[in-house]
């Protein structure tokens, strides 16, 4: 039997480079463990950080070396693939952030008409947006917490519109509250305010990230994520629980060893953890994601409210990333769970 030749696509244009490569790596070990082996033929293409595509020993070297490129290829060959591309069956992308999960890659796989990994162009740029996606929520009817969608043309404008923005968020969200770029993940740019002061200052550097910026209320609750498999009928995992002893769960504190723990599955009550999985469904369906998300809730033990933070279309994947781990405590070790995303890949493509 032949094997089904695969392009494990990973580093781009985006802050969470780094992570790629490390996702990408588990991932490739996995697609030549066991029977993984005797199915795929796997190809690595790396994306540099200036968006050149590059195949063949470059990309071998990144891989294993789990490092990117010092010294990046001029981009005279930005849109010009590496020839092994044409040889690619499907597709694995592995690539976060922007132009990795936001539906950009998504489009260009499209056009080439090969099957891939994960969510479409919608589901990618409605999981991405956090305005957009929670408009998608709020007409789903799942739960979530106070929010404003502000621009940066409100933020950098002439000086009498901003004091009445911060004044309108202050009555609305009250302190203390968080301000995030719409558009960038991994917490880049995010940050917690208790001050006027400190409001103005978050508001300016979210509007040097992003040209969409939402302001959440904060809330005290414990922070708990659920993994979603599947396409149009997708299965919950197990719940896991994150804690950490900074302000919040920010890049640092996501990528640095020791600074986060994570409990799975989490110690809640049957019926929430229930609720939970129920609610991450209906968030994945909302969005009309695709393979695989995690979804991100907030549990608050003091009145039984549950509100969904966020969904990842394209999450962590490194052997220790909380989205592997939801599936292997729920039955599905790791080389499993990339041998049924491929097989849902090859599903959705046939339809």
């Amino acid at each position: 039997m032949s094997k089904l030749r695969v392009g494990l696509l990973f580093g781009g244009r985006s802050g969470e480079h780094e992570v790629s490569i490390v996702s990408a790596g588990a991932i490739a070990n996995a697609l030549k463990s066991g029977e993984n082996g005797q199915k795929y033929e796997v190809t690595p293409f790396y994306i540099q950080k200036n968006g050149v595509w590059q195949a063949g020993e470059v990309a071998q070297q990144v891989l294993t070396s789990g490092k990117p490129t010092e010294n990046d290829s001029q981009t005279a060959n930005l849109w010009q693939f590496p020839p092994q591309a044409a040889e690619i069956e499907l597709w694995f992308p592995i690539l976060h952030g922007p132009n990795g999960e936001d539906g950009t890659i998504q489009g260009l796989l499209t056009l080439m008409q090969v099957p891939f990994v994960g969510s479409g162009v919608l589901g990618s740029a409605v999981g991405m947006d956090k305005i957009a996606m929670k408009t998608a929520f709020a007409q789903a009817g799942i739960p979530q917490v106070k929010y404003q969608a502000i621009t940066r043309d409100q933020i950098w404008s002439n000086p009498c519109v901003f004091p009445k923005l911060c004044d309108e968020i202050e009555a609305n969200l009250g302190y203390p509250c968080f301000v995030k770029p719409a558009n960038l993940g991994s917490s880049v740019g995010i940050a917690k305010v208790r001050s006027r002061q400190e409001l103005e200052a978050a508001l300016d550097n979210a509007a040097s990230y992003d040209r969409r910026i939402i302001v959440e209320a904060g809330v005290v609750a414990r922070e708990v994520e659920c993994a979603v498999l599947g396409n149009d009928h997708p299965k919950a995992s197990v719940i896991g629980e994150i804690t950490f002893n900074s302000d919040f769960y920010d890049y640092e504190t996501k990528y640095t060893q020791g600074k986060a723990d994570l409990f799975i599955p989490a110690s809640l009550p049957d019926n929430v953890a229930q609720k939970i999985q129920e609610l991450a469904i209906k968030a994945f369906l909302a969005v009309d994601a695709a393979g695989l998300s995690r979804v991100d809730f907030f549990y608050v033990e003091a009145t039984g409210e549950i509100l969904i933070n966020e969904i990842n279309t394209l999450p962590g994947f490194t052997s220790t990333s909380m989205y592997p781990q939801l599936w292997e405590n729920t039955g599905v070790n790791f080389t499993e769970l990339v041998d049924q995303l491929i097989q849902f890949a090859l599903e959705r493509h046939s339809k």
